[in-house]
């Protein structure tokens, strides 16, 4: 099986293909960013993209993703430079205990990809899905704010 992850090719060889993309991520590929978090696609820990939609990986067969582009939290960066949403993540001083945080950085770059000026409104909508124990869902907004250009204070 051949996958397209961060814009590399990746032959697995021969994985059994109702293994969870997670843990291809994890185990095969080493790209441990992504995280596990319940197991049931309801944190969002484990979000990637998936052809530009943010998709939880703990569910999804490694079979679903063959010919189409994974994109992880390592591969937002570009030329090493940071993405826009990791930036502001740091500048804002967003992680608490940082479990969850590759997975609502995803989600955020998700969002303002679809929605480049999102609302309040917006924000809430796309990132409610994504669990913050520590509840740091007030910078998170902020700095998804400053990656906009649309900083609301």
């Amino acid at each position: 099986m051949q996958l397209n992850i961060n814009g590399k090719e990746h032959d697995l060889g021969n994985i059994d293909a109702s293994t969870p993309l997670l843990w291809v991520l994890r185990d095969q590929l080493n790209l441990v960013g992504t995280k596990y978090g319940c197991g049931v696609a309801q944190c969002g820990a484990c979000t990637v993209h998936l052809d530009g939609t943010p998709t939880r990986s703990c569910v999804l067969p490694v079979s679903a993703v063959a010919g189409r582009k994974v994109t992880t939290i390592e591969g937002l960066a570009s030329n090493g430079k940071l993405h826009a949403v990791q930036q502001a993540w740091i500048d804002h001083d967003v992680a608490q205990c940082g479990y969850c945080q590759s997975g609502q950085i995803m989600s955020a770059t998700a969002l303002l990809q679809r929605t480049p000026k999102p609302t309040d409104a917006d924000i809430d909508a796309a990132m409610s899905g994504n669990l913050c124990r520590c509840g740091t869902y007030v910078r998170i907004r902020k700095a998804i704010h400053a990656a906009a250009g649309t900083n609301h204070e």
